[in-house]
């Protein structure tokens, strides 16, 4: 399982947000480049960028610094926030981005998941699966749909999705733990890898999530915050 730093990035900072809402910053650094070099020479093997600025509207915004990073690390670089069209896209897989992560594009149009995955190669896509109240939400956490992770993850799945980014919305950023049974859910309704994110605060939770088939798990404020060292996770990362 790897374990995934998270630099979110938001007016050109490396920020942390509670449950993704503008205005909940708690952590701020400058040089968001300068701290995805410090999490590869930690250990990291891949390194999980989102523009926030771009989930928010601007999807432009921050696309130096996101340049900057893929040229400073040379650990593979999965991306989202605010990729809205096949161009958006095809944009960041053309300047070095290694995965991009497809949140409502994919949901609302799935037919956009199987022209990047023959463009590009499915292994280069990842669907983004947000969970809230037991239904995917979309738009930035601000509107629920109908389908549970694990129906629209066989949907996706078969239109050419390469993995999924499962995360709990529910749990994001509250730094109380998480429940096991949503991931474990999905895990057991599709083939492609799964990467976890929400609401890991231990080194007991990591451990708990290795003992599963996720694929990864994206860590972001218990890292920032001190709760854990990420040099502690990597006993666990066992790929």
């Amino acid at each position: 399982m790897y374990i995934i730093p998270a630099v979110d990035i938001k007016n050109g900072k490396c920020v942390q947000l509670v449950q993704g809402k503008p205005g909940t910053e708690q952590v701020i650094i400058e040089n968001p480049d300068v701290v995805a070099q410090e999490w590869e020479s930690k250990g990291a093997k891949i390194l999980h960028v989102i523009n926030l600025d771009g989930a928010f509207g601007n999807t432009s915004e921050n696309l130096e610094i996101i340049k900057k990073i893929i040229k400073t690390v040379s650990i593979p670089v999965q991306l989202g926030g605010g990729i809205r069209t096949i161009e958006d896209a095809s944009n960041l897989l053309d300047i070095g981005v290694e995965k991009v992560i497809l949140g409502t594009m994919a949901v609302e149009n799935p037919k956009n998941i199987e022209e990047l995955s023959k463009e590009y190669g499915s292994n280069r896509t990842i669907v983004a699966l947000d969970s809230k109240d037991g239904k995917v939400v979309v738009k930035g956490w601000t509107e629920k749909t109908e389908k549970t992770a694990p129906e629209l993850g066989i949907s996706l799945e078969k239109r050419g999705a390469g993995g999924i980014l499962f995360t709990n919305v529910d749990v994001e950023g509250m730094m109380n733990g998480f429940n096991m049974t949503p991931l474990e859910d999905l895990l057991k309704a599709v083939d492609i890898p799964v990467i976890y994110s929400g609401g890991v605060t231990s080194l007991e939770d990591i451990k708990n999530l290795s003992e599963t088939d996720a694929y990864g798990v994206v860590i972001g404020s218990a890292l920032y915050k001190g709760k854990i060292n990420y040099e502690d996770t990597l006993k666990y990362q066992g790929l």
